[in-house]
């Protein structure tokens, strides 16, 4: 019963990494500057997944654990604005390539992985209530 809910609970905090990259990502989708403060857009983030056979159940069923963060490597999308601070020499001024529609859809996935892990924990849970009721 416990390795139900470790697989499950490695569900959730996967699904969580995911969500803060995706939200990086949404916050992000304007922003022509980096950490140091020149002008550079911002670069997307994504999260790989991988199994971890470490969390295990009987059944066959294997945790999850968050791979790797990538950095998108697509080019900027340049946008004409000559009046901005962050132009450069053609008055193109570079914003990460970021669309909001995979984002959203991506999130909305994101969100119900982690309710149906939730779930599995709730039956998880109502299982070995009512197998101690049964055996008391």
């Amino acid at each position: 019963m416990f390795s139900a809910f470790d697989v499950s609970t490695s569900g959730l905090i996967a699904q969580r990494t995911r969500l803060n990259a995706i939200s990086s990502n949404l916050a992000n989708m304007s922003t022509t500057r980096n950490e140091r403060g020149e002008a550079q857009a911002y670069v997307p983030r994504y999260v790989t997944f991988e199994t971890d056979t470490e969390l295990a159940t009987s059944g066959g069923g294997v945790g999850v654990q968050v791979g790797s963060v990538e950095y998108s490597d697509s080019a900027p999308r340049m946008k004409y604005e000559p009046g901005h601070p962050d132009a450069d020499e053609n008055g193109y001024v570079a914003y990460p390539d970021i669309d909001m529609t995979s984002e959203f859809v991506d999130a909305l996935e994101a969100t119900r992985a982690y309710e149906a892990n939730l779930g599995v924990i709730e039956v998880t849970k109502d299982l070995g209530a009512r197998t101690l009721q049964i055996l008391a």
